[in-house]
């Protein structure tokens, strides 16, 4: 079993704290010993799900945001959570479809691209629709992917 620890911030979904969020996501990943790529890649893909909780979740009301980071030694778990209008998942997935070149524009379907960059930046997202949306997304740590020592590159000098 790895190490584990739990932090959880509570905003209101507002535009205005979704920086809030960005900041406690740096601190969080940052001291996990992210690269400052990764780190920029959780910042964006969790302010995406904070800009669609604050956004559509709530409308004219007021509402809250529930951010939990749970840390392993190989990774990251974040879940932005909301109790507001949740949405059919599948319907925003099918619109998200690839665009072909003859595609006439006027078909084209606004929205759903925050999910599919939240997906792009992140290893796993799991979404659920019950009670609200609660958004799950994963990194993981890169650190074994280079192998440091000798350079399997040999080089035979000019003549």
């Amino acid at each position: 079993m790895t190490h584990q620890d739990f932090v959880e911030l509570k905003v209101p979904a507002k535009p205005e704290y979704v920086g809030v969020v960005r900041l406690f996501l740096s601190g969080v990943a940052s001291r996990l010993g992210f690269t400052i790529d990764e780190v920029e890649d959780i910042k964006l893909a969790v302010a995406e799900a904070c800009t669609n909780a604050t956004l559509h979740a709530y409308k004219e009301d007021e509402g809250q945001m529930i951010i939990t980071c749970t840390s392993y030694d190989d990774r990251l778990e974040v879940m932005v959570i909301d109790h507001g209008e949740s949405f059919e998942i599948d319907r925003i997935r099918y619109r998200l479809k690839p665009i072909e070149s003859h595609t006439n524009i006027e078909s084209l379907h606004e929205g759903g691209l925050g999910l599919f960059l939240i997906e792009t930046l992140m290893d796993e997202v799991h979404i659920q629709s019950e009670d609200g949306i609660a958004i799950s997304m994963t990194k993981y740590k890169r650190r074994d992917e280079v192998e440091s020592g000798e350079s399997s590159f040999k080089t035979t000098p000019s003549q």
